[in-house]
């Protein structure tokens, strides 16, 4: 897959190198030689990354004569978390010497030293340590600010390595991270469909190959990945950067993210998980997402959309105001509601183009079932995967009871103005038959297995 890294580079907007194999995190100062020239380097890592690969890092960089400044390394416990006063620390530690940070890291310090240098209008390097998501090649950061964690905008890393073995021997815990990250790309890629057909936003053929192609085989091996098999590791780490480097070349998250990732933006923004001990991951939460998206399409054959009266739909239709009260009802945490209202009327259809909306979703609706069925995976199939890998595949795992999670299907809609499945529902007027369908008698929250281990990531 390392080719198809190399052609995707062609098109990426920031990255200019990435290193992928065994041993190669010994190849860093040579990559930092040819990318960044003459330029000083400080290290940023954690005492755990710093553990994993700090020595050799270090002494890559120092046998290329790349000169270094003292390394920041932040303590490893408690685990280092994505907030903006991590992000304020290494900004001003940045700002003391004229250096290119080069990050030892997984996602979270990856993201910090990204949004550090991106405010400081500085290029970085990063040296992989886990295969835990996908925004290691991404532009923008997830980071948390005033209690709530979004994505803030900031250039993707110059140059990556990513060294197979390093990844494979990563915690077992964040390599099912990544994992669930990776996973919600199935229902995620329906939704694109979904939009494509309907032409709201026309699917990418080059960045939906990039992600789309090597996207089952890297879901192929779970046991390997929980074993930490460093061939099982290979296509997992390769797919996530590829996923990265098709945000870049779209110039935006849609080839990487769908409705499943919108239930962990609302857990994250309302801050689930983010005080535990180890911190609740965005992976981890993508994963029960995944599962939430995908047991949507599973229902979506029994719908019956040729049964809605576009008119009668339209007669109904929430004014504005009124549809700005159902976001306020849903979200009442202040911050939350405000982002919220600025997406949803974003993506808000006037009452006058509503019968004609419905009707256009209607007479695709036939093909949206044929586009989208081989592209998804059922929800019982998603959470095996997940379960094999060593993630979370029940909501009682992280915390989430049944009833915040059915509340979840319908504040996740608000949150985002890209289209998914969860949209065309709602313009149908079926969302409240579909979650009921969800949570009702033979629905799939009702009857999936709940795991008799309770929380496996407990908060103490």
């Amino acid at each position: 897959m390392s080719e198809l890294i190399d052609k995707a580079l062609e098109n990426a907007t920031d990255t200019q190198a990435i290193v992928t194999g065994r041993g190669v995190v010994n190849q860093t100062g040579e990559v930092f030689k040819k990318v960044f020239g003459d330029a000083r380097a400080i290290l940023v890592a954690d005492e755990n990354t710093w553990a994993v690969a700090g020595e050799q890092v270090k002494a890559s960089l120092e046998a290329a004569g790349v000169e270094l400044e003292e390394p920041h390394i932040f303590p490893g416990t408690p685990t280092l978390y994505a907030g903006y006063e991590n992000v304020t620390i290494v900004r001003e530690v940045l700002e003391k010497v004229d250096a290119v940070a080069v990050s030892i890291a997984g996602g979270t310090l990856n993201d910090i030293t990204k949004l550090a240098s991106g405010e400081l209008g500085r290029l970085y390097m990063n040296v992989c340590t886990a295969a835990s998501m996908d925004g290691y090649a991404a532009f923008g950061a997830s980071i948390t600010r005033d209690g709530f964690k979004i994505t803030r905008n900031c250039p993707a890393p110059t140059a990556l390595v990513a060294d197979y073995e390093i990844m494979a021997a990563a915690p077992a815990r964040l390599t099912a991270t990544g994992l669930g990250d990776l996973i919600e790309k199935v229902p995620g890629g329906a939704d694109w469909l979904v939009a494509d057909e309907l032409g709201v936003e026309a699917l990418d053929d080059y960045v939906w190959d990039l992600v789309q192609g090597p996207l089952r085989e890297a879901l192929s091996n779970p046991d390997g990945l929980a074993a930490g098999d460093p061939d099982a590791i290979v296509g997992l780490a390769d797919e996530l950067l590829l996923s990265g480097l098709a945000m870049q070349a779209h110039q935006s998250s849609r080839p990487a993210s769908g409705a499943g990732h919108n239930f962990s933006h609302q857990w994250e923004m309302e801050g689930h998980g983010l005080d535990w001990e180890p911190p609740l991951s965005h992976g981890q939460k993508v994963g029960i997402g995944t599962i939430a998206s995908s047991a949507v399409y599973d229902i979506l054959d029994q719908l019956d959309v040729a049964g809605v009266d576009p008119e009668k739909r339209a007669a109904e239709w929430l004014t504005p105001e009124q549809n700005d009260q159902r976001i306020i009802d849903l979200q009442p945490i202040p911050a939350i509601q405000e982002a919220a209202l600025g997406q949803s009327r974003a993506k808000y259809i006037p009452a006058e183009q509503v019968a004609e909306r419905v009707q256009l979703i209607k007479d695709h609706w036939d093909t949206i079932l044929t586009r989208v069925k081989p592209q998804v995976m059922s929800a019982p199939e998603i959470a095996d995967i997940l379960k094999r890998v060593g993630g979370p595949y029940h909501v009682s795992q992280i915390d989430i009871s049944l009833e915040k999670l059915k509340l979840t299907y319908y504040q996740s809609q608000t949150i985002r103005s890209r289209y998914t499945i969860m949209d065309a529902l709602f313009e149908l007027g079926l969302l409240d038959e579909v979650v009921e369908k969800l949570f009702g008698p033979d629905g799939y929250w009702t009857n999936a297995p709940v795991p008799t281990e309770g929380n496996i990531y407990p908060t103490a």
